[in-house]
């Protein structure tokens, strides 16, 4: 019975590494609404080396001193909106985890349902043809006189 003690072990273990932050301790900001708001705004900026992290789970050194500038802009009073646009203004939209809503980026936040939407038509389509090809029940078509000779004969044949 030592398998379920080893399971919940790891178990334990990945959920616990789930929280862990690339925050290093010298970063932290000693107000603590500060750092709150720090941590918030890093959780929606991309790191731009890892590209699929965001920069406060990121150990990479461009992530760090994307904080560390968050944190100071902070510091010196921007608040969360100015914050993002200085670094949208510097790096790009790209910078953003998930991007704003604007004309440029319609198409973006767009396709997905688009994509939806159109596979769901074209389930529904082919569900259709295939049920009007089958037609429903299949309805019998009547015998030609050739071949109802030959079905004749196989009766006589299958009597005797």
């Amino acid at each position: 019975m030592r398998v379920p003690a080893l399971l919940l072990g790891a178990l334990l273990m990945v959920f616990a590494a789930s929280g862990v932050r690339a925050v290093e301790p010298d970063e932290v900001l000693d107000d603590p609404k500060l750092e709150m708001r720090a941590r918030e705004l890093s959780a929606e900026l991309r790191c731009m080396v890892c590209q699929n992290q965001s920069i406060d789970d990121s150990d990479a050194p461009l992530a760090k001193d994307l904080r560390i500038l968050v944190r100071e802009r902070l510091k010196a009073g921007d608040s969360d909106r100015q914050v993002l646009n200085y670094l949208v203004d510097r790096y790009g939209e790209f910078v953003l985890l998930k991007p704003r809503l604007a004309l440029h980026t319609l198409f973006l936040w767009g396709l997905p349902p688009l994509a939806l939407l159109g596979g769901g038509l074209a389930i529904f389509l082919a569900w259709k043809r295939r049920k009007r090809d089958s037609g429903g029940e299949a309805k019998p078509t009547p015998l030609s006189a050739d071949e109802e000779r030959e079905l004749k004969r196989i009766l006589d044949e299958g009597a005797s």
